[in-house]
């Protein structure tokens, strides 16, 4: 939202709305900035915070993206600059030059000089191991040194450094998740008669058809990788270069794809609220009271009326009404341990992502192949001179 233009596909709040409470933050970048990052928001939003305050007045921080919201909680963000020893740099993003070598040399790079981030990370997400790496070229300090520092200030913890602002409170508003995909779909359906086609295709004509016709279109930074667009990347570019029922088949499916992948991100969306907030007690988490938005029609009773007494009471120094939401966490719980399945060639990062992926039906595909072939193997092994069972190529190839 920070981006000017494409209201309708980032659902920004309308005029209307915006004049009965001041808004910041909204439509102030160029949407051909592709490096805006997340220490640049905080940046600028750490001021505001402070301004509002200042005018004795409670900053509301929506959203969204937690990971933002995480900035502005926590110190847990880091100020890269270039060494005393190094040129200014007029070329771009170092990030997002790391980010254009291939994923294995970028992860032996960072076992090379942090060896500790290097395991906890996944080889194939470039963008972390990308960031890590920029992190030690910038500051000359190993990225995990830097987490370390910060967790082990007074009041820090898992999520990183201290609080910045210790009265704090979560508001959480979740729904039975038939009732969120529901509203999801008719949010997208609302948002085409908005007319997002129309917004979409001026923005694409002003500002990606050249790139896509040098083949050098990015939906990984900046506006464009703002979920919807890449989802309509088909329709845009053939629009006019085929025929009406292709055209219309590739909208459907352009439809389809922003409803699958915003019902996506919303799971996403819930599952870091409970990782990251609700299973990691400790005074460093503030409370976060859930509000139940499933039934609209109780929005007084169950929203508004609960979360103004919550609100009150922190003002007013009392305990709230409400309980905050707690969720049981396994202590010995590893999320950065890292198990190799060899019987579907990947690399697993955690406990309960290896438990997953162990029930998943890819997995319990290849077991199952496995012991079919291994079978076989049995069954058609010949004795050979030596007296030792030779067992079939086709099972002898298998992965140990």
């Amino acid at each position: 939202q920070v981006y000017k233009g494409l209201d309708i596909i980032t659902n920004k709040v309308s005029p209307q709305e915006q004049r009965l409470c001041r808004h910041h933050m909204i439509s102030f970048v160029d949407p051909l900035v592709s490096n805006y990052t997340v220490v640049d928001f905080r940046d600028k939003a750490v001021p505001l915070i402070s301004y509002i305050f200042a005018r004795d007045k409670i900053p509301i921080v929506v959203g969204g993206t937690n990971y933002y919201i995480e900035s502005l909680l926590w110190k847990v963000l880091i100020n890269t600059k270039e060494k005393p020893s190094s040129p200014p740099r007029l070329d771009g993003d170092r990030k997002v030059e790391l980010e254009q070598l291939d994923s294995a040399e970028l992860h032996r790079r960072l076992s090379q000089v942090d060896p500790e981030m290097a395991a906890k990370l996944h080889p194939h997400d470039k963008r972390k191991v990308a960031r890590s790496l920029q992190v030690f070229e910038e500051t000359g300090i190993p990225h995990s040194e830097i987490l370390h520092q910060q967790q082990e200030e007074e009041g820090g913890g898992p999520l990183g450094g201290p609080l910045k602002y210790p009265h704090s409170c979560i508001l959480w508003l979740h729904a039975d998740q038939a009732a969120l995909d529901a509203r999801l779909e008719k949010r997208v359906d609302d948002m085409v008669a908005a007319g997002l086609l129309e917004e979409l295709r001026d923005f694409h004509r002003r500002y990606n058809r050249e790139k896509v016709a040098e083949n050098r279109q990015d939906y990984q930074h900046g506006i464009f990788q703002s979920i919807g667009f890449k989802e309509f990347h088909e329709y845009l570019v053939s629009e006019g270069n085929c025929s009406p029922e292709t055209s219309a088949l590739l909208l459907e499916k352009g439809i389809q794809a922003l409803k699958q992948v915003t019902k996506r991100y919303a799971r996403r969306q819930n599952k870091w609220v409970r990782n990251r907030f609700l299973k990691r007690p400790g005074p460093n988490v503030p409370p976060v009271y859930g509000l139940e938005v499933s039934d609209l029609q109780r929005w007084e009773e169950d929203v508004l009326k609960p979360a103004l007494e919550i609100v009150e009471s922190f003002i007013q120094g009392r305990d709230p009404p409400a309980e905050p939401l707690r969720m049981e966490h396994d202590e010995k719980e590893n999320k950065r341990r890292q198990r190799v399945c060899e019987l579907c060639d990947r690399l697993i990062i955690g406990d309960r992502e290896w438990a997953a992926h162990t029930r998943s039906k890819s997995h319990l595909h290849h077991l199952k192949k496995r012991r079919k072939l291994e079978a076989s193997g049995h069954a058609g092994g010949t004795v050979g001179d030596s007296g030792d069972t030779e067992t079939s190529e086709e099972d002898g190839s298998l992965p140990l």
